[in-house]
């Protein structure tokens, strides 16, 4: 097993999206036998995945996380462990003794990045442990799916079928929207079912205090920004998240933070592949 942790200084570092170290340890038998930090080399939160998927990672121990950082690591096959602080040392003997607790998406909006940039898209054995808000036989376990997801209206907005890969994650750790991973719990191997999420089990309901106007002037970077455009700002603790270009002219630009399938109804077909 390899397990990465968002480094500086010997500690955990808080913000995944903008790490400049990750200190990675090999582990045989439970036990690390050998660690090194590298570099990220400069690359964005886009890449990052990318970055640790390219470097062999099963595991990532970090702080804070914003879902399309999730997502992105999810595709990649990693299981996130979020929430970390400390000695990075410290916390990977907590994951590798079963004590270490998964917050899951911790940012407010639940995004990762850099100040308003550009957007680049991202949707095991161990002893990193949530709270799941529900029971199952396969709570807790390493569940691969096929899904296909719909909007009321039929149309297919993501299916793991026409990527022919199925989706890994740990079920009732918090990596997946509650009303899926809830289905997932108490399936059987083969077993395939549909389910139909109102917003509160998938993204939830939109906020209209989610979306603000600002002065350009205000914003570093803006002027370049057009409607449609998705970019990443950062919160008073320093935490990115994603918005939308939702309106702009020559002195305001106004900006909506609302998850994209926020107050939409969702559909999928989930079919069990294997559970680990």
């Amino acid at each position: 097993m390899r397990i990465a942790v968002t480094y500086e200084n010997g500690q955990v570092f808080q913000h995944f999206g903008h790490t400049e170290q990750f200190k990675i340890y090999e582990v045989e038998d439970g036990k690390v036998v050998s660690s090194q930090v590298i570099g990220s080399d400069g690359q964005g939160h886009g890449a990052l995945a990318g970055l640790l998927s390219n470097n062999s990672i099963d595991v990532l121990i970090c702080g804070g996380i914003g879902g399309g950082a999730q997502a992105a690591l999810t595709e990649h096959g990693i299981e996130l462990c979020a929430g970390a602080s400390g000695d990075v040392d410290a916390a990977v003997e907590a994951y590798l003794k079963g004590e270490l607790i998964n917050t899951g998406v911790n940012c407010d909006h639940h995004g990762e990045g850099h100040t308003c940039g550009d957007h680049e898209e991202g949707h095991s054995c161990g002893g990193c442990h949530s709270k799941p808000a529900f029971e199952g036989k396969n709570v807790g376990k390493t569940c691969r799916t096929h899904y296909r997801g719909t909007f009321n209206d039929g149309t297919q907005f993501d299916s793991s079928y026409d990527r022919g890969e199925p989706l890994e994650f740990v079920c009732g750790a918090g990596m997946m929207i509650k009303g899926f991973d809830k289905a997932v719990a108490n399936m059987e191997v083969g077993e395939k079912v549909d389910v139909h999420l109102m917003p509160e089990e998938a993204y939830g309901q939109r906020d209209e205090e989610a979306i603000v106007t600002l002065e350009i002037a205000e914003l570093p970077g803006s002027e370049e920004l057009v409607v449609g455009q998705q970019v990443y700002l950062q919160d008073p603790y320093g935490r990115p998240f994603p918005v939308k270009v939702v309106a702009k002219d020559d002195i305001n630009i106004t900006l909506d933070a609302n998850h994209e399938m926020a107050g939409k109804e969702l559909n999928f077909t989930i079919e069990l592949v294997e559970v680990k």
